[in-house]
């Protein structure tokens, strides 16, 4: 299975990614996601909600449900 790509406009912080992409059910699972260090971006572990992304960053979520993938993506 392919990993998907979200279009996004402008700047987007990392905790509001994992929302917008369905990596999490909402915000404050994303936040938890975050701070148990279960989500990893282009490979590395990144704690800060905060951490502004860039097209082509891959962002993946080990959680206790499963694993799950996206890619920051260019609007069309």
């Amino acid at each position: 299975m392919s990993t998907p790509t979200i279009p996004v406009r402008g700047e987007i912080k990392l905790g509001q990614f994992v929302k917008l992409s369905s990596l999490a059910e909402d915000g404050a699972q994303a936040r938890e996601l975050i701070q148990a260090g279960d989500v990893t971006v282009n490979g590395e572990v990144e704690t800060r909600r905060g951490h502004h992304l860039s097209a082509g960053d891959l962002v993946e979520v080990d959680a206790p449900w499963g694993k799950a993938a996206a890619i920051v993506g260019s609007p069309s």
